[in-house]
């Protein structure tokens, strides 16, 4: 049985996850990784992808889909300072449907003022946003 260690994910604008797990996994930048209670000391920046914590407490895992940021992980503590974050659970999935066909519409036809790297970026954080709502 793993030991707890505490989590706390932090968007800029409120507190998404604070509580005890027993795992979680992080995409870094370099990809995914896990972390267990006495990890060894990283600060490690964020891609687009999902937060998973496993609660000790038995219950099903939280999701969260994040955008960026940053992991500080101690051997007790882990603190994730998202750019944006969203809990599975209150996303909106027709809106990042929506969001999905915008991005994809832009990129398929680029003109005028259209920025298509910034509407690849758009694509892939639709994409985790649906991926992550799947998982509830």
């Amino acid at each position: 049985m793993a030991h707890p260690f505490d989590i706390e994910v932090v968007s800029a604008d409120h507190m998404l996850y604070t509580g005890d797990a027993d795992s979680v996994i992080i995409p870094g930048e370099d990809g995914y990784f896990g972390v267990l209670a006495g990890h060894a000391p990283l600060i490690s920046s964020l891609q687009i992808g999902e937060i998973t914590i496993t609660p000790p407490t038995g219950e099903e895992p939280i999701v969260i889909a994040v955008h960026g940021g940053f992991a500080q992980i101690t051997s007790e503590k882990v603190l994730i300072l998202a750019d944006a974050a969203e809990l599975a659970e209150h996303i909106d999935v027709e809106r990042a449907e929506k969001a999905r066909q915008r991005a994809e519409e832009r990129i398929m036809a680029p003109g005028g003022n259209i920025d298509v790297d910034r509407a690849q970026i758009a694509l892939l954080r639709a994409l985790n946003r649906l991926k992550a709502a799947g998982k509830r």
